[in-house]
């Protein structure tokens, strides 16, 4: 009988894991990594591969997949997730809260969320910052995400000042565009996604998103409930996308406690994620 793949990894242990990429046993260890990937990794999310584009990422995500697991983030069970978050705000979201703060108080009040999921960083930064009472704050994100985000909305948003868009070219002509753990995971880059708007946000707010120094590629994520293609992108192509069209960087941080590793792709290694405040230069 089988041990359970959580099993597997407990009795292995991180350090075992390690040992499993030794040159001598990789041609046992990689059939057996990709096996353990192709299961619900509940401990902490998993990477696996490295893939050129995004397209070659969810063609491999497809292969793996299976009917516990899917190859997609758009299910039910993604609107589930981070319900913990809903009132709480990590260490690593204090450099967004602030900068938020400081537009607001400016007097910005059109807020776009790309990947915004049901609302996380509009409920959890409530408790933190005053919302002007002529707020607006639009979330774009996959359908079943933003199906279960209008449903706990009616019961939880008092304010009435969130909304969601199923077109992320909803951010032409918001006032901040904001994005938290979530530019890894679309199909375009934010750059792409910004030269195809009209009115550009005049500020970009982003946080949690994993960063190499010199490298981009894209990997897949095994986040338990979905496996999906996972975007790095160096930090150099990064700002240098942003600044092409006319944003300049007020400020740069990084998230030491996230970081990314890929098995038996040394060279991919992420060893903590970034954030960014954009103004778009007059």
């Amino acid at each position: 009988m089988s041990s359970p793949p959580n099993t597997i990894r407990t009795l292995l242990g991180r350090g075992g894991l390690y040992l499993m990429e030794l040159p001598a046993l990789r041609p046992i260890s990689e059939r057996m990594r990709r096996n353990l990937f192709r299961r619900p990794y509940r401990v902490e999310n998993d990477y696996y591969g490295v893939y050129p584009t995004f397209a070659a990422a969810q063609e491999a995500a497809n292969a793996l997949s299976t009917a516990s697991i899917p190859a997609s983030y758009d299910t039910e069970a993604a609107g589930r997730l981070y319900r913990g978050h809903m009132r709480r705000i990590r260490a690593s979201d204090y450099p967004l809260v602030f900068w938020l703060g400081r537009l607001l108080a400016d007097g910005r009040r059109r807020v776009f969320d790309l990947g915004g999921h049901i609302g996380v960083s509009y409920y959890g930064f409530s408790d933190y910052l005053d919302y002007p009472s002529d707020l607006t704050w639009t979330i774009h994100d996959v359908p079943a995400v933003m199906a279960a985000g209008r449903k706990w909305a009616a019961g939880h948003d008092a304010r009435r000042q969130l909304s969601f868009t199923d077109d992320p070219a909803g951010a032409d002509g918001q006032d901040v565009l904001v994005s938290t753990g979530a530019l890894q995971y679309l199909e375009y880059t934010l750059p792409e996604l910004l030269q195809r708007l009209r009115a550009k946000p005049p500020h970009v707010l982003v946080n949690l998103t994993p960063m190499h120094p010199s490298r981009s590629f894209f990997t897949l994520q095994n986040l338990s409930i979905a496996i999906c293609p996972y975007r790095v992108m160096s930090v150099v192509e990064f700002t240098e996308g942003m600044q092409a069209l006319g944003y300049r960087v007020v400020d740069h941080w990084q998230s030491p406690e996230r970081h990314l590793r890929v098995p038996f792709e040394p060279g991919c290694t992420v060893d903590s994620y970034h954030g960014f405040h954009f103004e778009l230069q007059a």
